[in-house]
């Protein structure tokens, strides 16, 4: 998945519907977000992306955060989530070649 602009108060809600929508419809397990397109990210994003998290371990899965820019690479530093999740310097080179949803 790759998420573009800002994750805030505001697109959080509609984030967060998109991430049910797409669990409720697949048995997916594995979710990388390719992060690279992301203006900004406040404390409700990082609550999105952590329930999101606890969704998918529930199933046996893992939530993996591909190419943060340095100022969301910051925050998830600052808030020790970069422990939490697994957090790739770029989008791993086998999903390159998939086509984006």
């Amino acid at each position: 998945m790759t998420i573009v602009g800002e994750i805030d108060l505001y697109t959080a809600p509609r984030l967060q519907s998109e991430f049910a929508r797409v669990l409720e419809e697949s048995r997916t397990t594995h979710v990388v977000i390719d992060m690279s397109g992301v203006e900004f990210c406040d404390s409700t994003g990082l609550n999105v992306l952590l329930s999101v998290l606890k969704r998918l371990k529930e199933r046996g899965g893992v939530l993996e955060l591909a190419a943060p820019p340095p100022a969301v690479q910051k925050i998830l530093q600052v808030t020790g989530l970069d422990s939490v999740f697994t957090v790739h310097k770029a989008v791993p080179e086998e999903l390159l070649t998939s086509e984006p949803q």
